[in-house]
């Protein structure tokens, strides 16, 4: 997707600690034709597995996850973070470690939206580490569905989360690639895998 590696070559910063800030164009502001386009390239890649729902976590999630959805005509479920006492008493819960929260984070589904019947999606804005796709993963087999596949925006390749994530066998699609980063190179970013 070479508009979204564009904005991120022009728009990212490297803060310490190994963080991509792409707010301006992922996770505050919001692009929305780089948006449409990560949608409708989801659901292209992952629509000849017939997914019955879309998975993501709010909030950065959501905007691409939503047009995924669209663009397949299958309901969205996002994960919460915090458990409202709005939620079905059926939850599914998992933790996962996130750097940009600076600690672990609770990710929360209600059992009313996530079960047995559902093929499965996972649509996120970064694959790093792969701690948050396991986290959901876990949530995904609490609830007895199947995980079909993973797409996230942006991957960081030298973190080497593909490669902890590859034991699910699912396929793993990403829209954008960093192959490295530091402060003094920048960013080194190619389309996605």
């Amino acid at each position: 997707m070479q508009s979204l590696v564009e904005a991120i070559r022009e728009h990212g910063v490297i803060l310490p600690g190994g963080i991509l800030k792409v707010d301006g164009l992922v996770n505050h502001q919001l692009l929305p034709h780089i948006t449409r386009d990560m949608g409708r390239q989801f659901a292209d890649y992952f629509r000849p597995l017939a997914p019955t729902k879309v998975l993501t976590i709010e909030v950065s999630g959501i905007a691409p996850a939503i047009v995924t959805a669209i663009e397949l005509g299958v309901p969205m479920v996002y994960a919460r973070k915090k458990r409202p006492v709005t939620m079905h008493e059926e939850a599914f819960h998992a933790q996962s470690v996130s750097r940009t929260k600076g600690g672990v984070v609770d990710l929360y589904i209600s059992g009313e939206y996530l079960g047995p019947d559902d093929q499965v999606v996972v649509i996120d804005d970064f694959l790093a580490s792969g701690g948050t796709l396991l986290a959901l993963h876990s949530i995904i087999v609490q609830s007895g569905a199947a995980l079909l596949g993973l797409g996230c925006v942006i991957e960081k390749s030298f973190e080497g989360g593909r490669a902890k994530l590859a034991h699910l066998g699912v396929p793993i699609h990403t829209l954008a690639n960093i192959v490295r980063m530091s402060e003094q190179d920048g960013v080194v970013v190619e389309s996605g895998r």
